[in-house]
């Protein structure tokens, strides 16, 4: 850090506190690449950091008077603003989300109730796919366990089955098409 650069943005600073623009301005240029850094770094969003960025430069042209050289530069008073400012952020966003799940949960969008609604469905839903499972061929109902419920690729099914991938293929297909459709029937 050069001394010299660091008097000249503690006397802009200064003519800051007493109204003059033009000093603000250079002293928004001399650190502003500064301040983005730390906001930037925290946040990992160029539209929130900006925003940031602007309050911090507002929050400095308000307190410029404050500003003490004897107790740090003039980029880590920036910094420290920026630093506070970007965590404010992120405890305030923190909060609303939790706020909105806590209301969310507390007015059934997921409580205990949508729980054993979702493990009912899930049952019902269970029975209907063993259901249509017992209505296909022998060989749909192996091809269709294999692949979906093994979790097999085509290419693992043709080969476990010794069957070229065209019949492999043909039979997960029709198998589709017949559970499919009685299914459709069921509903």
């Amino acid at each position: 850090m050069n001394d010299a650069d660091e008097a000249h943005r503690a006397s802009l600073v200064a003519r800051s506190a007493q109204g003059d623009d033009s000093a603000f301005a250079d002293l928004y240029d001399a650190t502003v690449s500064v301040v983005y850094g730390v906001v930037i770094r925290l946040l990992r969003s160029s539209d929130l950091s900006a925003e940031i960025v602007q309050d911090v430069y507002l929050m400095a042209w308000q307190q410029a008077a404050k500003f003490d050289p004897a107790r740090g530069t003039t980029k880590a008073w920036l910094s420290t603003m920026a630093h506070r400012r970007a965590v404010d952020m992120i405890r305030s966003s923190t909060r609303r989300r939790d706020r909105e799940e806590y209301y969310r949960v507390r007015e059934g969008e997921g409580g205990p109730a949508d729980q054993t609604w979702d493990g009912v469905e899930s049952a019902l839903d269970r029975e209907d796919v063993d259901s249509g499972l017992s209505q296909l061929s022998p060989v749909q109902r192996q091809a269709l366990e294999l692949v979906y419920f093994r979790g097999l690729t085509h290419q693992q099914m043709a080969h476990y089955l010794r069957i070229p991938l065209g019949t492999a293929k043909s039979r997960i297909r029709n198998g589709l098409v017949t559970l499919r459709a009685v299914l459709g029937e069921q509903c």
